[in-house]
């Protein structure tokens, strides 16, 4: 990954400010970290299951994605004026207060509170670590290929979380995950403290804008609605398949099972497909659109096969066959946030694109209805059909890049 140093703050001598790639490096590391001890959503849905029914773990899902869109907009904000260390570092420790509540709670109404509070906070670092990203690097192509990282990386994190955590689960049951994931967050946020950016400077001539000017930007706004549609299948894989799986009767280390299929796709098929649309320049061969469009159809394929399985080597097979479509999303995510988003704005426009996977997660609800209402065909066509919708926002998503360019 080749990175440029941006030039360092007044107040840091060149010799004592690391270079970019170390921080680049820092950055994967910490968000791997999080992502890969992040049981506390994998598994919510499974423990909340087990102990009120899938219709209760349903809700307890879609509670969080509300948090989870609460959060993603003040982490943006708060990360644009007061600094990625500063969003980073509180937004951690409060996620690791709600993964230790998690642990000691009974009673569904405390769960579905702390769901809710677990949403606010445990994907805080997004915004934080993109807009470092932006900061630190001035060529728009490392930040391309920065920002797709970040994302395969993240990925990753959320396969090995699952994986491991499945057996993890039944070995030493559920609560034990929470703790670890408490104390994984606690790590991290110690680790974003001495990395990352303080408080950001003088706005020297950088443009302030509110979520309410960036709703101007066409560009985002067709961004954000075909990421919405994108991520309502690719968070089926955390959302949809705990639920089918656990309809099925087979325990948490099935769905461990399928996880680590998927980590091991990722780790086998990401390098040569990111070749494939990323040149050595570090410059995407094709458009932002149609990269996304077509992650968009794979995703939605791959998900509406998942909600017809059956047995865990059909679930294996399903999570697998999602990777390709995983890479093009990263990918096309990546360019736009290098190139689009502007100074200033930048935790900002990460938290929109976040949001727009946070507004993804609210469906576990509609699929717990959807399954018990019209069975695992409804639940692939719904599916089907928010990856159709997804792929249409790309066209005129295209055309206002062009008019943008």
């Amino acid at each position: 990954m080749t990175v440029t140093a941006a030039q360092p703050a007044a107040t840091r001598s060149p010799s004592s400010s690391p270079s970019a790639r170390t921080i680049i490096t820092a950055l994967l590391a910490t968000t791997l970290l999080i992502k890969a001890c992040g049981f506390a959503y994998d598994f919510l849905g499974y423990y909340i299951g087990d102990a009120h029914g899938t219709t209760a773990a349903g809700a307890a899902l879609t509670v969080f994605g509300v948090g989870w869109c609460v959060g993603q907009l003040a982490s943006g904000a708060v990360t644009d004026r007061l600094g990625a260390r500063t969003a980073c570092s509180i937004g951690l420790l409060l996620a690791a207060a709600a993964c230790a509540g998690l642990a000691a709670a009974g009673t569904l109404r405390a769960l579905l509170l702390l769901a809710f509070c677990l949403g606010c906070t445990m994907d805080v670092s997004r915004p934080a670590l993109s807009a470092e990203i932006n900061e630190r690097v001035t060529s728009e192509g490392a930040r391309t290929r920065a920002q797709g990282w970040m994302y395969w990386v993240s990925n990753v994190g959320v396969s090995l979380s699952g994986g491991v955590g499945g057996y993890l689960a039944h070995e030493h049951g559920y609560r034990t995950l929470f703790v670890a994931n408490a104390v994984a967050c606690v790590a991290a946020a110690v680790f974003a403290r001495r990395v990352l950016s303080g408080r950001p400077a003088a706005r020297d001539g950088r443009e302030e804008r509110s979520y309410r000017k960036m709703l101007a930007d066409a560009p985002l706004r067709w961004m954000v609605i075909a990421s919405i549609a994108t991520m309502v299948c690719a968070y089926g894989l955390v959302s949809v398949l705990p639920l089918v799986m656990n309809a099925d009767g087979l325990p948490p280390s099935a769905y461990g099972t399928a996880m680590i299929a998927n980590t091991v796709a990722v780790l086998v098929i990401s390098p040569p497909l990111t070749r494939v649309l990323v040149g050595r320049d570090d410059r995407v061969r094709f458009a932002v659109a149609p990269v996304l469009a077509a992650g968009s159809l794979i995703l939605g394929a791959a998900m509406g096969l998942a909600a017809l399985q059956h047995t865990t080597l059909g679930y294996a097979a399903a999570a697998v066959a999602t990777v390709p479509g995983e890479v093009c999303y990263c990918v096309a995510i990546g360019a736009y946030l290098a190139a689009a988003a502007p100074p200033g704005a930048i935790g900002r426009y990460q938290a929109a694109l976040s949001g727009a996977a946070a507004i993804a997660s609210l469906t576990p609800l509609g699929i717990a209805v959807a399954l018990n209402t019209g069975g695992r065909p409804l639940v692939a066509g719904l599916l089907a059909a928010s990856a159709a919708l997804a792929a249409l926002a790309c066209v005129p998503l295209s055309r206002s890049l062009r008019t943008s360019a």
